[in-house]
């Protein structure tokens, strides 16, 4: 499980892409339409957009 910051990392996509964050906010989308609660952050030190959710309580 890839957890940063108390969040799951679903899924990374480059920020360089051409087509810029919608690939992230699609999957994010189609993920909320299965009942997570996922959103796109921009991770700057990996020059990507994350799909994440909130990790279970406890978890770092």
């Amino acid at each position: 499980m890839n957890v940063r910051n108390g969040r799951v990392v679903l899924r990374s996509f480059p920020a360089g892409g051409p087509r810029g964050s919608w690939p992230a906010e699609e999957f994010a989308h189609a993920r909320r339409l299965e009942g997570e609660a996922a959103e796109v952050v921009m991770d700057l030190g990996s020059d990507a957009f994350l799909v994440v959710v909130r990790g279970p309580e406890g978890v770092e």
